[in-house]
């Protein structure tokens, strides 16, 4: 889906049109999904953020400014909600979709699919990245997100500036020192052979 057709989406949902923001969340469900399992790394835990994440765009959809681009906006909503569940593993409440939601003046009902078997997770398996994965994992959160951004789903500098609210020359740090901070990791996990990584993620700094 262009930006055009977004924002025209975008405008009918903020009148009230839910057939419209059933559409957005068609378009984007897949991607939403993606970033947010790579970012919490499990399976379960990426449905019920990616069901929060679009409640939470559609409570708050008239604060949408639709000179922006609706995607940077529903990315930035899905960076801030797994980064606030990796914060509270426990104790956390979660919204679904599958529930009815109340909206001012009707329901809003959006039956969220599972999206199967995690396709990459499995490839990652099979091609014997496990130790990247889990070095992905363990970097400190605003490293880790930088990379997932930039290394796994693309986006240029700027749209990661603007998706996680940070300066141009921040992203571009964090960005350098995780890479740094993966070669070395992965450089060691070669030399010793041994799960150094997964150690790391068990002491807190997943």
């Amino acid at each position: 889906m262009d930006k055009r057709e977004s924002l025209r989406l975008a405008e009918l949902a903020q009148q009230g049109d839910a057939a419209a923001f059933e559409a957005l969340v068609t378009a984007h469900e897949k991607m939403v999904y993606n970033l947010v399992y790579r970012m919490v790394g499990n399976t379960e835990d990426a449905q019920d953020i990616s069901q929060e994440v679009f409640l939470k765009a559609y409570r708050y959809l008239a604060r949408f400014n639709r000179q922006a681009s609706f995607s940077t906006w529903i990315y930035q909503i899905a960076v801030n909600t797994a980064i606030d569940e990796l914060r509270r593993r426990k104790g956390k409440e979660t919204l679904s979709l599958e529930e009815e939601y109340e909206g001012d003046e009707k329901n809003f009902h959006k039956q969220y699919a599972s999206p199967g078997p995690n396709v990459e997770e499995q490839v990652l398996e099979k091609e014997g990245l496990h130790s990247l994965k889990q070095a992905v994992f363990a970097l400190p959160e605003e490293q880790k997100t930088v990379v997932i951004l930039r290394d796994m789903e693309g986006f240029s500098y700027e749209e990661i500036a603007r998706i996680t609210g940070t300066a141009l020359g921040t992203v571009k740090s964090r960005l350098a020192r995780g890479r740094e901070q993966l070669r070395r990791w992965l450089l060691a996990e070669k030399e010793t052979g041994r799960t150094s990584i997964e150690r790391r993620g068990r002491h807190g700094l997943f």
